[in-house]
Order: C-alpha cells, then structure tokens, then sequence
C-alpha cells in the first residue's frame, strides 16, 4: 500500500465523478478488500461526514491543510459542510469527535417499529382512513354521564371527534453528492419521516411497448441518407427505445446492450446486433450513445465492470456520446476518463419525452468533440428535428438543466392550479378548453393537463427523473451561489410525490400530491 502518506493523515481524497472531500487515511481491517492492482499506489480513506471508506489512489489525495483555501470553496452543500466541521473537530479533540460518531450511529439505529408505537401511542399519526379505524379511541376524561352517553351515542355512528396533532412530515433538502464505497450501505432514516400519511396509489397505466413494424411519418419525410459507421447504443429505456427505432428505420447499423438482456430481442429481430457487456458494445462499434437513468448509472456504465473503460479499443480512438440527463462535473469526470484513454467523447442531452423520442422529433443539446458531433450528424438527423452544438463540455447539461427548471416548475404548476380548480367546483375539462386557447397552452401543458384529469399516468416522462434534475440544477445553483428559492419548493413538491408511490408514474401525477 506504500506511497507519501501515512496512517491519521488528515487529506482531501477525490472519486471519480465526486469533489475532493475531507478524509484520514487509515488502516483497513483484515476482512476489507486488497487494494485493486494499480500502478500508483492506493489508501484505505475514511471520509467525515459520510463514515464511509473506500480505496483511493494516491495521485487522488492531497494533505488536508495546504489545499485547504483551496478545495473548501468546491462545494456548499450541507453534507460537505458537515464533512469539514467534523474533519475540524476531530483536528482539535479526536476523542469528542469519537463520542459524535457514536451518538449520530446510535440515533440512526433507532427501532423503526418501536418508534412507530411511540408516535401511535401519542396520537401523532392521523389522515388515513385505514389507520384511523384500526386505532382504538383515545381515552377521555371522565365526564358526566349525560355526556358519556351522548359521546358513545356519536362514537357509534363516526369517527372519534377528538383532536389530534397532526405530524408535518420530515423532507430532506435536495440531496447531495458525497463519496460512497461500492459496499455502502444508505443508513435507516429516522421512523418518523417515512410515516407520510398517504392516499391511496393509483396504479400507473401500462406504457405501451415501442411499436417495431411501424415508421413515423416524421422519420420518412427526413430521407436520411446513413452514416456508413456502425453504431452502439447502450440503455433500451423510455427514451432508448424510441431513439433505436429510429436509428435502425432510418439505415444505421446498430449494436445494442441493456442491463436486462430479453429487452434486445425484438430490435435484434428488426436488424440489430446484441452484445452481452457495455465493453463489448464499445469494442464493436464505431460511436457509442448511452442513455441511462442518471449520474450513478452513467457513471457505472464508463468505470464498473466490464464498463465502457474495460474495452480493449477505446484507445483506438472510439467515440463516446453520453445522452444521460446529467451534471456538469458527472459529464466532465466520464470525458477526461474516455479522453485520457485515447477516446472521444461528446455530451448530447435530449429535451423532449418517449413520444418525441419514438416520432424522431427531440431536440439534442451537444457539447465536446467537435468532430465526433459531426460524425454523429445523421444519427442526430434520425433522433430528433434539431441538433446544437454548444461548445466545451458541460455547456450541454448546463443547458439542458435550466430547460428542465422550467419544465419541472411548469407541470408543478398546472397541478396545483387543476386542484385549486377542482376543489373550487370548477369542471377540469372546461380549464384546459380554455387553459388551450390561451398563449400560455403548449403541446405539454394540454397532455399532462389531460393525464390529471383522466387520473391515468402512463409514463412518458418519469416524475422521478424531473426530481433528479430539479436536484441536480439546485446542485449547480449552490455552486454557482445562485439563489432558486421557486425551484427548491418545486423539488420538494416532486418527492413528496415520489415517497407518495408516484415516483416511475408520468411528472403529471404531482396533480395528486397537489390535491391530497
């Protein structure tokens, strides 16, 4: 393990795909992983804040004083913030730092059943029909037994009319982006704030399957003219489905992967190839496009096994188009691993949803390799009605994040306006008849208008994924120290909807946390 720094050392270790963060360097136990098998030499880092470990290579870390100034204005979040107070106090007394540890391990482990019959016992808990009836009547004080009569009289035809406090549900500020060891494990939330008094979930209508044996209008009307390079495609998702279909409708050689290898089957049968690993992928084709779910997964994709790092060819000079609605410094980190590895590699975000997708009409956002962009162009042609080239990398996710604040606050919007209008007595179908001739109707507001009131939400936009860069557009505004006071309601409106259960249903079912 060797290297220049020693067991206690206080430092700033960085992952890949995270800011460098407060660490001591430490002696891994027995049972904890050798070190992989790397030039430079490694360390068993623990980070303050987060009470993880993970390995890190030397050439990562820095001592901790010296770049202090530095590195301490590379992030404002709360958890780094904690992280730098804990690193200070452990500094001037590690054994109080040592009892804080112990204290915040011991509160997390909290019994959660045991803290849920406290908070019955109390009566803090309330809303729930189902909750309600399964709950025996507070007891009441002792009155007169005209009273006692009238009160059981009334008991037996309803609810208990007896007060009780009602318990504001714990949300947690957007969350932020830490160090975590692959063997992390997400500590137990405190029981209170994961008992949301609820309503019932609607259950999410089934989204219809890409249809293979058909050709959008828009796509035929295009005539592309195919690019001659074979090209790879990894993540058959909502959005990779629509844009595949097209890629192979308009001519284009494809090579496929996805995490779940049956959903390769039907565009095999329409002309594509399969491979077993995003490697292979990668080693196969000339470009390779990823769309996955987020940060986490686009980054899992590049360095996890059998990733797109471990293809014997990118040193080749292959080319690698991340499509994942990501961060700037996400975006950034996968460039310089793909380019430090001989490779090319270019940011095309996608504005629109799966039907825009399946029509061959999004609109691409790109930034990186000027080149490969145009490489990419006939593949752009296929996918959507415009393309933009926007510069340096980053200047895509920048971009495509702002878009998504005004769609995130939008759809927010229109929810809270169809249940004002439906608790106000007002017909729904009459507010978007109207809402339509309006100059603030647009091809969104009128489908996510008409989802709310039909109460079905077939997934075409995910609401979890509005949330993620709702998250991850409060991120950069920290960064950037750029105050988004609507935008932060408008994130927490999104997961309360999501610990709601409505998390994998369209964006447009924030309607019923609106009017729950």
């Amino acid at each position: 393990m060797g290297g220049i720094f020693r067991e206690g050392d206080l430092v700033w270790a960085k992952m890949k795909g995270f800011s460098p963060w407060p660490g001591r360097v430490s002696a891994p136990t027995p049972d904890m992983k050798k070190p992989p098998k790397k030039n430079a030499p490694c360390q068993w880092i623990f980070f303050f804040g987060t009470l993880n470990y993970a390995w890190i290579d030397e050439p990562n870390i820095k001592p901790y004083f010296p770049y202090k100034d530095e590195l301490i204005k590379t992030s404002k979040s709360a958890s780094f913030r904690e992280a730098v107070e804990q690193i200070e106090l452990y500094n001037q007394d590690p054994e109080k730092f040592e009892e804080s540890v112990r204290a915040k391990q011991q509160t997390n482990a909290t019994d959660t059943d045991s803290e849920f019959n406290k908070l019955l016992e109390k009566g803090d808990i309330v809303e729930s029909p189902s909750l309600i009836a399964a709950t025996s009547p507070p007891k009441r004080k002792r009155r007169s037994e005209k009273k006692t009569k009238s009160l059981m009289k009334n008991d037996s035809q309803s609810l208990p009319a007896t007060k009780r406090k009602r318990m504001s549900p714990t949300i947690d500020n957007h969350e932020d982006s830490y160090p975590v060891d692959e063997d992390y494990t997400i500590q137990r939330r405190n029981a209170s704030s994961a008992l949301l008094n609820r309503p019932l979930t609607v259950p999410r209508t089934e989204t219809n399957e890409v249809d293979m044996s058909s050709i959008s209008k828009t796509l035929k009307a295009k005539n592309i003219n195919p690019s001659g390079l074979k090209f790879g495609f990894l993540g058959l998702g909502i959005m990779g489905c629509g844009i595949v279909k097209n890629l192979i409708n308009s001519g284009h050689k494809v090579v496929v992967w996805n995490r779940t290898f049956s959903k390769c089957r039907k565009f095999v049968e329409a002309g594509a190839e399969a491979r077993q690993t995003p490697s292979d992928v990668v080693d196969t084709a000339d470009i390779t496009f990823s769309c996955v779910s987020g940060p986490q997964a686009a980054k899992d994709m590049v360095f996890g096994n059998c990733g797109v790092l471990q293809a014997s060819s990118v040193s080749q000079g292959k080319g690698y188009v991340e499509m994942t609605n990501i961060d700037a410094e996400t975006s950034q980190d996968i460039a310089d691993a793909i380019i430090s590895k001989g490779g090319r590699f270019l940011e095309a975000q996608i504005q629109g949803s799966k039907p825009q997708a399946e029509e061959g009409t999004l609109i691409i956002l790109a930034a990186g390799e000027r080149t490969l962009f145009d490489l990419c162009q006939t593949c752009f042609e296929a996918m959507g009605k415009n393309s933009f080239y926007l510069g340096d990398v980053g200047n895509a996710t920048k971009m495509n994040l702002v878009l998504q604040v005004m769609a995130g606050g939008s759809i927010a919007a229109l929810g809270e306006s169809m249940a004002l209008a439906d608790r106000a007595g007002l017909q729904l179908k009459d507010v978007l008849e109207v809402l339509e001739l309006t100059n603030m109707a647009s091809k969104m507001i009128i489908e996510k208008g008409s989802a709310m009131i039909k109460n079905e939400y077939p997934t075409n936009l995910p609401l979890t994924h509005i949330q993620k860069d709702l998250r991850l557009a409060l991120n950069m505004a920290d960064n950037l120290e750029q105050p988004l006071p609507l935008t932060a309601t408008t994130n927490e409106v999104y997961k309360h909807a999501k610990r709601l259960g409505y998390g994998d249903h369209d964006a447009s079912a924030v309607y019923v946390r609106a009017k729950f």
